[in-house]
């Protein structure tokens, strides 16, 4: 296949994507859901689940997962080749993806936190230590079953697995129901902010540890922990002076006029790159960039410029992309349904109460605790993203795979409704007001 033939079928499945974004997502909203949730489950039904399902051979025509010759997949190693398109959409996702939480740095506000700098440590620390301890608790209690755990990986690393899965926080879909809600720049979207990224944060090192644990490299987690903290501190001191002083460069300076917002972009598929490449992925380091850029003028010229882009064409990609490797028909029997129940509950209760919790052990009002609750107990694909790791290390089985992402959808389905019930409309109206009155 072409160049240029792979563009044709590319333009095709981009226009697909974004219909079907646009329209579930209509339908979500109609339902009480957020446009997020509905880009979330328009992937999911593009993917072999529904789409793959009613209709196999124009999902194959549109949606080509494997590399074939004459009907039959080109193998390589072993195994068959993905599709270049795939790829081409994975690259975009990824882009989507992290110039999205570039803007969500840089609308966190830091001062927002300080005063409350306890409570955000506390919920952070509630929503990984408690699910992570009941995720392993299953492990343990499951580890002669084959059809959840493959044989030939060990308890510790299905416990440390399953507790890494159990503990993450769809950071991207928090920060888009907060920014939907207009709580951007309140006292409760930012400390649901500060506690769902350190949660994540930690979640993906601790995630680092499993796969040093099944590769036999205890540098994995170290490059990942410690580059990580090193590149935190030095962005958030440095180069967030350097950042500043460039930003005041250009203005001074008439043959600079006009390169503020490509060299941060630039800057942006750097620090991209370098989180990827040590293990902690590429959302940690493009808001930690956000957050260092200096609020302003620029800050409010970047979300004006890029926000229209990015929210509506480039990160509806991500959530496909995660769609289209989903498989959700795998959970076949009344046992494998009690297990999926047991993983659903364990993780709302060690996510959610865990959060709530500790939102309420130091003194939040009790509608910001429960709010806070629902929205740390947000999966989403971050969580995909993590399974998807497992399975193709094969640290978990397919039926595992399955179970985990319904539980990701359920929970990330509750969150939108939850959060009306709990913290209502009127709340977010008055809070979206008072965050304008603000800015």
């Amino acid at each position: 296949m072409s160049n240029f033939q792979l563009s044709i079928q590319f333009f095709l499945q981009f226009a697909v994507i974004l219909a079907a974004c646009r329209v579930v997502g209509l339908i979500g909203r109609k339902l009480g859901q957020s446009q997020v949730v509905g880009e979330m489950v328009a992937g999911v039904l593009l993917g072999p689940s529904l789409f793959g399902w009613l209709a196999p051979h124009w999902h194959q025509a549109l949606f080509p997962a494997k590399l074939l010759i004459d009907g039959a997949p080109v193998l390589a190693g072993g195994k068959p080749l993905s599709h270049p398109l795939m790829t081409v959409i994975y690259c975009v996702a990824q882009i989507g993806l992290a110039t999205y939480m570039f803007l969500v740095g840089v609308e966190f506000n830091a001062d927002l936190i300080r005063s409350r700098i306890r409570s955000a440590a506390s919920v952070s620390l509630a929503g990984i230590i408690v699910p992570f301890a009941l995720g392993a608790m299953i492990a343990v209690l499951m580890r002669d079953n084959h059809v959840v755990f493959k044989a030939d990986v060990s308890l510790a690393e299905n416990a440390l697995f399953l507790g890494a899965a159990m503990s993450i926080t769809a950071f991207p879909m928090l920060a888009r129901i907060v920014r939907e809600r207009g709580l951007s720049g309140t006292s409760l979207g930012t400390l649901a902010l500060a506690a769902g990224s350190a949660d994540d944060a930690a979640a993906w090192c601790i995630f680092a540890l499993v796969l040093a644990s099944f590769k036999t490299d205890p540098a994995i987690a170290a490059l990942a922990i410690g580059g990580g903290i090193v590149y935190t501190a030095a962005m958030l001191t440095i180069g967030r002076r350097l950042i500043a002083w460039f930003l005041c460069r250009c203005q001074a300076v008439p043959l600079l006029n006009g390169a503020q917002i490509p060299v941060v972009l630039t800057l942006l598929m750097l620090v991209s790159w370098y989180t990827d490449y040590i293990g902690i992925y590429a959302v940690f380091g493009a808001f930690i960039l956000g957050v260092a850029i200096p609020r302003g003028e620029f800050a409010e010229m970047l979300h004006k410029r890029l926000e229209p882009v990015v929210v509506t064409l480039l990160l509806p990609m991500y959530f496909v992309y995660s769609g289209l490797n989903t498989q959700v028909t795998l959970v076949n029997t009344p046992k494998l349904w009690a297990i999926a129940a047991l993983l659903l509950t364990v993780a709302i209760v060690g996510k959610g109460v865990a959060c709530y919790l500790a939102a309420r052990w130091h003194g939040e009002p009790n509608r910001e605790a429960m709010a806070i609750g629902v929205l740390m107990n947000t999966r989403g694909m971050m969580e995909l993203i993590i399974l998807n790791i497992g399975r193709e290390l094969g640290i978990i089985t397919d039926e595992l795979f399955s179970m985990m992402v319904i539980m990701a959808i359920v929970t990330t389905l509750m969150a939108t409704p939850l959060f009306e019930l709990v913290y209502g409309r009127d709340k977010t109206r008055t809070a979206a007001m008072r965050a304008a009155v603000s800015t």
